[in-house]
């Protein structure tokens, strides 16, 4: 028979699961509602829809370096249980092997994981594991030579805050100490032409209000503001900042001592940014035990 738009939407509004896997479990049932909901339900599909509107900010970065190529990837999950749930963390890895043969995060989304996508593996273990995930972000630099770094790792290649570095020469050691230094500081950019310049316009203009609050005339004021845009930039910029193994140099300036020139990183730090509702500890053994 025919399926409908109608059907499809009333059955992904009581179940949650996708329009595609509305439209192939009325398909497969002839239309019949129940036992399409009874279908996506063995699936696993409508109780892995049911938990994606709960909010994932725990979980886990990897990172992987190799040849010139580096990847950091993040999969959250609800709780840090799962994020030491030694299948999690087999799938996190998994999915940074994928990641360093593709570009960005929907390209590794649809990427090839054993004969399913990345998504749909993903999508399963919500099924199997009971909570959500999801894949949020992947970042990748490339270069004559790569580093890479865990901080807080649970477990080899993964943990909290990931950080990869690219750069021209060869010294990984120095490298590895870069990208330690990258997960201290969280710098904005690799340097000052590479920050969003919205950003910098708003800092300028912050600092510029706060500098007249003073009363100085306006030169003495354009004069303040130089001095004060070049301390923000030497604090939020990779190769200004002070180099935190030697605050003697900045890191340019280090880098230049080693012999390498830094080109390229990322830093990515689980959960950040994401809005996170506040439980007790009960509440979060509760809803790992199915509760």
């Amino acid at each position: 028979m025919a399926i409908t738009a109608k059907q499809v939407k009333e059955l992904r509004d009581s179940t949650g699961a996708g329009m595609m896997d509305a439209k192939k479990a009325l398909t497969e049932t002839d239309g019949d509602m129940e036992a399409a909901v009874d279908w996506l339900r063995t699936k696993g599909l409508a109780k892995a829809a049911k938990k994606s509107g709960r909010t994932a900010a725990e979980g886990l970065v990897a990172v992987k370096a190799e040849g010139g190529v580096a990847v950091a990837v993040e999969v959250n999950s609800e709780t840090d249980f799962v994020a030491r749930n030694a299948e999690f963390q087999q799938m996190v890895g998994d999915i940074a092997g994928v990641a360093m043969g593709v570009d960005s995060t929907e390209a590794l989304a649809d990427a090839d994981m054993g004969g399913k996508s990345v998504a749909a593996v993903i999508q399963e273990k919500v099924g199997t594991i009971g909570e959500n995930m999801g894949l949020r972000r992947m970042s990748k630099v490339t270069g004559e030579g790569v580093a890479s770094y865990v901080h807080g790792a649970v477990v080899d290649g993964m943990g909290k805050i990931g950080v990869i570095v690219a750069f021209d020469g060869d010294n990984a050691d120095f490298g590895k100490q870069v990208a330690m230094h990258v997960a201290a500081t969280n710098p904005a950019s690799l340097n000052e032409g590479d920050l969003d310049p919205a950003l910098v316009e708003r800092e300028k203009q912050v600092l510029t209000d706060q500098a007249r609050e003073s009363g100085k005339p306006e030169q003495v004021i354009e004069k303040m503001i130089v001095g004060r845009m070049k301390k923000y930039f030497e604090e939020v910029t990779l190769v200004n900042q002070k180099f935190v193994m030697n605050p003697d140099l900045t890191v340019g300036e280090a880098a230049k001592e080693a012999g390498i020139t830094i080109t390229g990183f990322a830093r990515v730090e689980v959960g950040e940014g994401i809005e996170k509702v506040e439980e007790d500890f009960a509440a979060e053994v509760a809803k790992t035990m199915g509760g």
